[in-house]
Parts: structure tokens; C-alpha cells; sequence
């Protein structure tokens, strides 16, 4: 076996890792929310757990991070970012599994009868949302790896009364819909997450009819910090190293064949890390 193929095999491994560590956690988190918890990145992958899900939540890191009842509201992450409008028309676990860094369905101009995808669907919660604004016209569909996430889905879709929606399991990597069926695409912190962003832009640009465009909130790093930088600021699946610079985003959007590209930063998460809403349009054949 070649240097070069070690290597590989290592990187391969080490991606397939990484993976597993993320859907762990939405799985735990998932859980958590099924037993009257509420899910936040304020203590880690260790907060809500099934372990944790009882009154002595609050111990796993000295706040009421985990504990059951009212939702807590983090500026920085979760159902913070989400108007009160939006949060009391849905179930309250739809609300509670909220992990995102922002609020992609204000900011995609969502119009009657679209069809929209939500890339890392996790609790549905922007998946219900677009749901309402595309209408009985339209439909709303969500992706996500992890099984927990997909069953707390559909059962708050149920709870939501929201018919035109769909959960399908699958990977942002390999998206399981066919080319040219998407109007927009919407994510919220979840591309960061991913170990093969070219892969995901790929198959952005694949589902999305020609002209079709994306608003996704993510995390987002200063271009002058370094790969080890960004780490140092935070853990993968805390949704801060495995986040892309503005130039890297920019790059591979346009690579993938998008077009007017934006990326505006609305909040710092960490030192010379923010979290963005990124717009893009997918380039006319």
C-alpha cells in the first residue's frame, strides 16, 4: 500500500468518524426532546442525552440547559432566531430541536406553490415553516441522516397538522431526490457539518431547477483564519471547525454553478466566527 493511498484510507476513516460523532448527537438530541427536554449546543454532546432527560438535567453543566418545560432562548443558536410568530404556531418539541445558527425561512422569499428543501431537516421546524408559506400548492421537503430526528419530524408535522410535507432520510451528500425537482433550497447550520462540501454543492445544484436558488444560515469563519484556527475556537459538530471561510464558501458555490452570490454575516459565534445567511442563485443552462 502506497503513502498515498494510506493516507486516503485515514482520511476516509477519519470522515466516516466524524460523521457518526454528528449523528450521535442529533440522535441524542432528538431523544432528549421526545422526553420533555430541550435541545442546545450550550454544554455539548453530553448535555441531552437520554441519560439526561429527568430533573437533575441541569447538572450535566451548573444551567437549565436541558431541563424540561419553557424552551430556552440562546441568541447565538436555536429558537432564539425565530420571531415569536413563527415559534407559536408550531409544536413546542418542533421549536425545542431547534439547533440552527439563524432563521433561513425569512430570508428565501418563499412564494405559493414552490417546492422547497431543507437540507439537515433535524426537528422539522424549517420544514413546517415553509410548508405554511409555500401553501397547499406547494411542498416542503426535509433530509436528514439520523432516524430519531425523522421519527421527532413526522411526528410534529402530525402535531402541526401540516399536510404538504415530506421527510426523507439521506445524506446532504447524496441527496435522495431527482435532478430538476426543487424550486429552493434552504439549510440551517448543517453544511458545516459536513465532511464532503463539494459533494454538497453539487448536489444542491443538481436538484435545484435551472434558476432555482438557496438561503441557507451557516456558520461562517474570517478568511484569514486557518483550518487549526477555527478549531481551536470550537468542535466539529459544535458547528464551529468544519466551518468554510467566506472566499472557501464563495468559491465553491460558484464552482457547483451558482451565480450571485451573497453571504452577509448577522452575528459573531466565536472570535472571528459568524453566523451568515448565505443567497445564491443557481446559474440558467
Amino acid at each position: 500500500m502506497g503513502v498515498w493511498h494510506f493516507r486516503k484510507v485515514v482520511s476516509s476513516m477519519q470522515k466516516d468518524e466524524l460523521r457518526e460523532t454528528v449523528r450521535a448527537r442529533y440522535a441524542a438530541a432528538a431523544t432528549a426532546v421526545a422526553g420533555g427536554a430541550v435541545a442546545t449546543d450550550c454544554c455539548g454532546a453530553e448535555c441531552c442525552t437520554t441519560e439526561a432527560v429527568d430533573e437533575t438535567a441541569a447538572e450535566c453543566c451548573g444551567t437549565e440547559c436541558c431541563a424540561s418545560g419553557a424552551v430556552d432562548i440562546d441568541t447565538d443558536f436555536g429558537a432564539g432566531l425565530y420571531g415569536a410568530e413563527d415559534r407559536d404556531q408550531l409544536p413546542v418539541q418542533a421549536v425545542a430541536a431547534s439547533l440552527g445558527c439563524g432563521n433561513p425561512t425569512a430570508v428565501a422569499e418563499l412564494r405559493a406553490g414552490e417546492r422547497v428543501l431543507d437540507l439537515g431537516s433535524g426537528g422539522g421546524i424549517d420544514v413546517l415553516l415553509s410548508a405554511r408559506r409555500v401553501g397547499p400548492a406547494g411542498r416542503a421537503f426535509g433530509v436528514d441522516m439520523t432516524d430519531e430526528m425523522l421519527a421527532l419530524a413526522r411526528a410534529n408535522a402530525s402535531k402541526a397538522g401540516v399536510g404538504n410535507v415530506e421527510f426523507l432520510k439521506g445524506t446532504i451528500e447524496s441527496i435522495p431526490l431527482p435532478a430538476n425537482s426543487i424550486d429552493v433550497i434552504i439549510s440551517n447550520c448543517v453544511i458545516n457539518l459536513s465532511t464532503d462540501k463539494p459533494a454538497v454543492f453539487a448536489e444542491m445544484a443538481r436538484v435545484l431547477v435551472p434558476g432555482g436558488r438557496i438561503g441557507i444560515a451557516d456558520v461562517v469563519a474570517d478568511d484569514a483564519l486557518t483550518p487549526a484556527q477555527r478549531g481551536e475556537r470550537g468542535d466539529y459538530v459544535g458547528c464551529i471547525a468544519g466551518a468554510l471561510s467566506f472566499d472557501e464558501y464563495r468559491n465553491h458555490l460558484a464552482a457547483a454553478g451558482f451565480d450571485d452570490i451573497e453571504i452577509t454575516a448577522t452575528h459573531a459565534v466565536a472570535d472571528g466566527m459568524h453566523s451568515a445567511i448565505i443567497k445564491a442563485v443557481h446559474r440558467q443552462q
